[in-house]
């Protein structure tokens, strides 16, 4: 409880926004080719106000520089290659960030981290369709060091001794539990050389002995210590013990599906996700009276993401663009689409994640920039 008021006491910085920015939209989930976190800023700089933005422009950067922000969060990275030179005036993204550098804004990306991300982006717009249960389009691993699982063999008599050794070194904690172990009867066979000095049995002779086999879950850290705590517990001059790393369960990635609360036409979906994104530049593949009755979210650009599924007639391919012979390959599959426009299928996100992203830090002022808007205008 100390800990927690002298945090709320304290003044909030860059690293603490990036915490909560990553609570709500793990970096681990983003794409490999992606570029997602804080991009540019000091981690130690206060922070009292935030700008939250699909696309970091000159009018958005205006505008944080008037709303006297010290942290953007944009969508889409600015920075995405890698930079040869920042300098201004230039007409490049370069020349955006150092604007920020000089004013004293760090910048922070999200892009298809949020796209994975619970409440993110596909999450956004499959509740704009009335969907209220999804799957992902793709499920991910990450590269953090995952847990492994220590097993050894002991003495019938020596089980509970050895396991408490474990356990004291770190052994056995799953989630809120402790002293986590899982145990089996067999038996175990060996016979010593002329030089050892077998705690069962005698030197040079074939012994079999009634064993316990105890697995335990481990930090990958704590290994070598919960290894040692078993060299000094157990009563073998060589106990006999295996490592087995455990892969992180995978986490729902990018792309969402799930079936629409009732069937709908093609052209009857895509009015209602146009009124409700206020999306200007519409677009439809497929019969416009064709009933369509499971919705596969996408946003921005689908590319052939959807296609990772079993697509059919009832299926309508919901997302920002599509690609001229993507279009054509919908077709071939005999399923439909509707593109909203990038940046109207990304927006809608915007509003609930500011919320979310207040909601865990009540102190701070998060915005959502009235600058940033559609690229492209209607004919």
């Amino acid at each position: 409880m100390v800990k927690q008021l002298e945090r709320s006491a304290r003044r909030i910085c860059v690293a603490d926004v990036c915490e909560a920015l990553e609570a709500l939209a793990p970096l681990r989930r983003a794409q490999k080719w992606d570029n997602v976190g804080l991009l540019a800023g000091d981690r130690e700089a206060a922070v009292r106000r935030v700008l939250t933005c699909i696309d970091l422009t000159p009018a958005v950067v205006d505008e944080a520089v008037r709303e006297r922000v010290q942290l953007v969060v944009a969508y889409h990275p600015p920075i995405f290659k890698p930079l040869s030179r920042l300098t201004m005036p230039s007409d490049d993204t370069g020349a955006l960030v150092l604007r920020c550098i000089k004013a004293g804004i760090a910048i922070y990306s999200t892009h298809t981290a949020l796209d994975a991300a619970e409440g993110g982006t596909n999450d956004r717009m499959a509740q704009l369709c009335g969907i209220k249960q999804t799957q992902p389009l793709e499920y991910v691993g990450n590269d953090r060091a995952g847990d492994c699982k220590v097993v050894v063999f002991v003495p019938e008599a020596d089980v509970d001794t050895v396991a408490e050794a474990m356990f004291q070194a770190g052994a056995g904690c799953i989630g809120d539990y402790e002293k986590c172990s899982y145990r089996l009867a067999g038996t175990g066979t060996f016979r010593g050389t002329e030089s050892t000095k077998p705690v069962i049995g005698e030197a040079g002779r074939y012994e079999t002995v009634a064993e316990i086999r105890i697995e335990s879950v481990t930090p990958q850290a704590q290994v070598p210590a919960v290894i040692e705590a078993i060299r000094r517990a157990h009563p073998y001059e060589e106990p006999a013990f295996d490592i087995y790393p455990l892969r992180p369960v995978p986490e729902r990635g990018i792309g969402r599906y799930g079936d629409l609360p009732q069937p709908m036409t093609l052209a009857a979906l895509a009015r209602k996700l146009k009124n409700l994104t206020e999306a200007t530049c519409v677009q439809m593949v497929g019969e416009t009276d064709r009933r369509v009755t499971r919705a596969v979210i996408c946003v921005g650009a689908a590319g052939s993401l959807p296609f990772a599924i079993p697509l059919g007639p009832g299926d309508v391919i919901i997302t920002g663009e599509i690609r001229h012979h993507d279009a054509l390959a919908i077709l071939r599959r005999d399923c439909s689409a509707i593109a909203l426009g990038h940046w109207a299928s990304e927006h809608p996100v915007l509003e609930p994640f500011a919320k979310a992203l207040n909601k865990r830090l009540a102190r701070l002022d998060v915005l959502v920039s009235t600058a940033d808007c559609e690229p492209f205008a209607p004919v």
